[in-house]
């Protein structure tokens, strides 16, 4: 079975399915050069991260595809709906970059309580001169006793759950798959902890929550727009590292200047690779290129994870005639 890389995979990943049987393609195919690549090299499968689009008219121009495999959470750029109409089985590896991401995500809501992001702008510039201007300028806020809603409650959520209750905060969910949860996980290696958390209206979160954090997939409608930025508690803290359809950005800057919101950690953008400038010059923003999954051990268990998802359902069946 011929298998085009197209977006790169962890080399471990790699020996996997090359031990397994399969013929690795690791060409770098252009988005515009896909559809004749696919057919000209009558590629099987194909495994993609954010990067590569397997649209409609790649999966009905292709007729050689058999299944299309993410390296990586959700499947915002693969026409899932197309895939199922020409009977191509779609994976990926929803749970293998939830620490990464949970972590990405707390890192900017630490940033954000303490000016981590201001400072590392305006100490190498006036650092010398304004030193005590700066420190007066960034009084903090702890966030042991503060509640942080969490909004989708899927492993990433979960994820972030455990780290921000190892650090006292109170925490609040909503997710309209997911009523109730009991959280349990090990400390260390040694100490056991399970918590029964209840999940609550979108209302009650926004009113209720310090902080935010979306760990949701791509949303028709933003889940912060114009009038939820209006009902949110004054002077929270907004954190997105999950898709960018998550949030109005206009009014995520108007709220921002307004000082309804106190500061934003943002993951994801609209128009990536291009994101709009008002965004990254903001200075209550703390800002990442993208990169929730892009740690050593997360890359290792995202491919690792999904070449034996590969090779379980996709190795050719050999029959024994004897």
């Amino acid at each position: 079975m011929r298998v085009l890389i197209n977006d790169g995979l962890e080399q471990a990943a790699i020996t996997l399915l090359k031990e397994a049987g399969f013929t690795l393609d690791l060409t770098r195919v252009a988005q515009q050069q896909l559809v004749p690549y696919l057919n000209q090299h009558q590629i099987q499968g194909i495994i993609v991260r954010s990067a590569t689009k397997i649209t409609a008219q790649v999966i009905e121009q292709c007729p050689s595809i058999e299944w299309i495999a993410r390296a990586g959470v959700g499947l915002d750029n693969i026409d899932v709906t197309a895939a199922q109409k020409h009977q191509i089985k779609v994976i990926n590896t929803p749970g293998a970059s939830a620490q990464a991401v949970a972590e990405l995500a707390m890192a900017h809501l630490l940033s954000g309580v303490r000016f981590l992001h201001e400072s590392n702008r305006n100490m190498p510039l006036v650092g010398d001169t304004e030193f005590n201007v700066l420190k007066s300028a960034y009084m903090g806020r702890e966030l042991c006793g503060k509640t942080l809603g969490i909004v989708g409650f899927g492993a990433i959520g979960q994820s972030m759950a455990k780290i921000a209750l190892g650090l006292g905060m109170n925490v609040i969910f909503c997710d309209p798959e997911v009523e109730e949860m009991t959280l349990s996980w090990t400390i260390g290696s040694k100490i056991p902890v399970s918590i029964h958390l209840q999940g609550i209206s979108k209302d009650d979160l926004i009113t209720q929550a310090d902080f935010i954090s979306l760990h949701i997939p791509n949303q028709t409608k933003p889940f912060l727009d114009r009038d939820t930025f209006a009902r949110v508690k004054p002077g929270v803290g907004i954190i997105n590292t999950a898709r960018s359809s998550a949030i109005d950005h206009l009014e995520l800057l108007e709220a921002l200047n307004r000082e309804g919101v106190s500061f934003a950690g943002l993951d994801v953008f609209d128009n990536e690779p291009n994101p709009m400038l008002g965004l990254l010059m903001h200075p209550k923003i703390s800002l990442t290129p993208h990169i929730g999954g892009s740690t050593q051990e997360a890359q290792r268990r995202i491919g690792l994870e999904l070449a034996e998802q590969i090779i379980h359902q996709f190795t050719p069946k050999t029959i024994d005639v004897s």
